[in-house]
């Protein structure tokens, strides 16, 4: 049975890539006098790297513009990252960046059940407190008994260190928790650390190769497309009938459409 939900933030609790993290980085670049802008594809490309210090050193080992020695791009990708922060946390608030539809529902269910929750990302502390402030209210934290974001790792997704922290601070085995990502790194993550994990696509993930989760669907705001099916037909949205059913169930299904 479940004991609780580790939520990614990026992509599963809100849509956060593309209109969010990708602008903020594009007007920092602007504001440093860098004459450089990441298209929606290049930026799909990025988020094969996780990480938003070191999507920005891997830019940078591509461009004849960058610094040449790796002190000065580790130092310049510190002063992006900072700058970009800062506009991001501007964008969430104006003109907003909202929950996916179907996860505020669950998040209340779950919390009207009992189910522990936990917030388990690889982002910083200052974009999910902007993310989560905007989008739940300033005490957001109440909801979530523990939050693990990139500065608590070494080791950031698709390496498991991120859910065997929530695991350990929960006090919970890997078969009491479900894991809710949206992206093959972080459902590998997920199953690195033996946490049965469910994928809700996300716009730069929705045809990416997946494996090992127990369920992949196209987002908690609808039962159809989803693989297994529902198991109670395909009306409405996804709540913990249907990811206990799946969690039971417990057996792992691959998408490489």
């Amino acid at each position: 049975m479940i004991q609780a939900l580790l939520w990614d933030v990026d992509g599963t609790l809100a849509e956060t890539e593309r209109d969010g993290h990708r602008v903020a980085f594009n007007r920092a670049f602007d504001d440093l006098g860098l004459r450089w802008c990441w298209d929606e594809a290049r930026y799909g490309e990025l988020l094969r790297v996780t990480g938003g210090r070191e999507r920005l050193l891997a830019d940078m080992a591509t461009r004849g513009d960058a610094p040449v020695g790796a002190a000065a791009r580790e130092a310049l990708a510190r002063d992006i990252h900072a700058c970009k922060n800062r506009h991001y946390a501007a964008l969430v608030l104006d003109p907003g960046i909202a929950l996916r539809e179907g996860v505020q529902a669950l998040l209340d269910e779950a919390r009207a059940r009992g189910l522990r929750q936990a917030i388990v990302t690889t982002t910083s502390r200052d974009n999910v407190e902007s993310l989560m402030r905007s989008t739940l209210g300033r005490r957001w934290q109440d909801g979530f008994e523990v939050v693990v974001c990139g500065e608590d790792v070494r080791d950031k997704k698709p390496a498991p260190e991120a859910h065997e922290r929530a695991l350990a601070a929960l006090r919970l085995s890997p078969l009491e928790c479900l894991a809710i990502e949206d992206s093959p790194g972080g459902a590998a993550a997920a199953r690195a650390a033996e946490v049965p994990v469910v994928v809700t696509r996300s716009h730069y993930f929705a045809d990416a190769a997946v494996d090992g989760a127990i369920a992949i669907g196209p987002g908690l705001h609808a039962r159809r497309g989803w693989r297994p099916a529902c198991e109670h037909g395909d009306d409405g949205a996804v709540g913990l009938r249907e990811l206990e059913a799946w969690h039971a169930s417990a057996d792992c299904v691959s998408s490489f459409d």
